[in-house]
C-alpha cells in the first residue's frame, strides 16, 4: 500500500507527512543501526509548485545557507566533504569524516563513471521531448550494495536512487525515487535539492517546471528525534519570488561563480569584510545574488558578526529566503546565549 502526501507547497507535504509520522499511532517500529525508527513504508509526496520549496514548519528550523551549499555543491558535480561541512558541523556523524563524500549526488550525477548525466538529459530532452528513457542513476550497486553479510560498504550511502525526467504538456515533471528518507534531517533538503534541479533542468530547457513527486521507500523518524523535533502550522505566507531558470551556458557560469564564492567564505583566510565586499561587488542575477547573500550571511554569522549578517539578510530580496534564514538565526543566537 502506498501512504499518499500532497499539496500545493513543500511546507503543506511536509508538515502532512510529519504530522503522520508523529501522531499516527497505528505505524511500526523498526530497529535500525542508528536506533528504533517510526515508518511509513511506501511513501509518495507530491509538491504541485515547486518553487514553493522551503520548509518552514520545522521545529528548530532548517538551515538555508547549508541548503543552498548543498544545491551548489550538486550542480557542479562535486563531492568534496569541506564544502559542505563548514555549513554543517554535524554531517560527518551521518556521512563519514573521509574527505571526499562516498555518496555525493552531483558527482554521481555529473561525474561518476567520467559520464556527464546531466548534460545527456538535457541534450536528450532538447532533442526528444516525448522520450520516457531519460532517467538519472545515483545509486551504483558495485560499490554500494551492502557486503555478503549486510554491514554497509561505507557510511555515505546515497539515500536517492534514481530521478526520472518527463515532458508533459510543456513542462518537466521530476519523479525522484529514494531507499531511505529522515522526515526531519532528510526530507526537507531533499526537497530543496531536487526541486531546485528540476527548476534549473527545465530553464535549460526553456520551458516551466510541473510538480515534484518522490516516492520514499521508507520514510522514517529517529525514537529520539521525535523528542527533538516538531512540526508547527505557520499562518505566515512567504513566497519564494525567484526563478532560478537560466539558459545552460548561462547556468554553468553562475553555479561556476557560486561555488568559488562559497570556496573563498569556508576559507578561514577570509575576513568577514571580504565576504561583505564580494557579497555586493559580483554581477549574479538577482535571484542567484540572494542565494549569495544567504551564504554570505551565514558565513559572517560563524565568523562572530551577527549585526553585518542581519544587514545582507535584510537586502535579500526573497520573502522565502528571508524568513528561512530569519528564523534559523534566531534559533542559533537563542541556542548561544
Amino acid at each position: 500500500m502506498f501512504h499518499n502526501f500532497a499539496g500545493t507547497t513543500a511546507d503543506e507535504v511536509w508538515y502532512l507527512a510529519a504530522r503522520s509520522l508523529m501522531q499516527d499511532e497505528t505505524l511500526p517500529w523498526r530497529t535500525s543501526r542508528s536506533g528504533n525508527t517510526k515508518e511509513i513504508l511506501r511513501a509518495c509526496l507530491t509538491v504541485e509548485d515547486c518553487r514553493q520549496r522551503w520548509i518552514v514548519s520545522r521545529v528548530p528550523p532548517i538551515n538555508p545557507a547549508f541548503a543552498l551549499a548543498e544545491v551548489v555543491w550538486i550542480v557542479n558535480g562535486l563531492d568534496d566533504a569541506s564544502f559542505l561541512n563548514y555549513f554543517n558541523r554535524y554531517l560527518p556523524k551521518y556521512a563519514g569524516y573521509a574527505p571526499r563524500y562516498h555518496g555525493a549526488y552531483g558527482y554521481r550525477l555529473r561525474k561518476h563513471r567520467h559520464f556527464d548525466q546531466l548534460q545527456r538529459a538535457y541534450e536528450a530532452l532538447m532533442n526528444n521531448p516525448s522520450t520516457r528513457q531519460v532517467v538519472l542513476q545515483i545509486w551504483d550497486s558495485s560499490i554500494d550494495l551492502p557486503d555478503s553479510e549486510g554491514a554497509p560498504a561505507t557510511p555515505d550511502i546515497p539515500c536517492n536512487l534514481m530521478s526520472c525526467l518527463n515532458i508533459r504538456q510543456g513542462k518537466l515533471e521530476w519523479l525522484q525515487i529514494l531507499r531511505s528518507n529522515d522526515i526531519f534531517l532528510g526530507v526537507p533538503y531533499n526537497f530543496i535539492q531536487f526541486t531546485s534541479l528540476q527548476e534549473i533542468m527545465a530553464g535549460w530547457l526553456g520551458i516551466e517546471p510541473a510538480s515534484y513527486n518522490q516516492v520514499s521507500n521508507s520514510l522514517h523518524a529517529y525514537e529520539h528525534d521525535l523528542q527533538r523535533f516538531s512540526c508547527m502550522a505557520t499562518e505566515a505566507h512567504v513566497s519564494n519570488i525567484d526563478s532560478l531558470a537560466l539558459s545552460k551556458e548561462a547556468s554553468e557560469d553562475v553555479f561556476d561563480e557560486l561555488a568559488a564564492a562559497i570556496r573563498a567564505i569556508i576559507n578561514p583566510a577570509t575576513t568577514s569584510g571580504d565576504i561583505y565586499k564580494h557579497a555586493h561587488s559580483n554581477k549574479l542575477p538577482r535571484p542567484y545574488h540572494n542565494v549569495l547573500l544567504i551564504l554570505s550571511a551565514e558565513g559572517i554569522r560563524r565568523r562572530g558578526e551577527p549585526e553585518q549578517s542581519w544587514e545582507l539578510v535584510r537586502q535579500c530580496s526573497n520573502p522565502a529566503l528571508c524568513f528561512a534564514m530569519q528564523r534559523w538565526m534566531e534559533t542559533t543566537a537563542a541556542r548561544a546565549r
